[in-house]
């Protein structure tokens, strides 16, 4: 298991040994959802924020 540094308030994150690149995991201190973006070293970003379509 690795911790990481939560992007939104600095919290650590612990993300499983069987994470996989973009899996969504979320901060247990403010609950902002994290994309995981590497394996090796583990990285997480802000995931995006998913938004309507509406057919536009």
């Amino acid at each position: 298991m690795a911790v990481v540094s939560c992007p939104e308030c600095g919290a650590d994150v612990e993300v499983g040994d069987d994470a996989i690149v973009g899996e969504i995991i979320v901060c247990p201190e403010c609950g902002a959802e994290l994309e995981v973006t590497g394996l090796d070293p583990v990285a997480v970003v802000l995931a995006a924020e998913v938004e309507e379509d509406w057919g536009e």
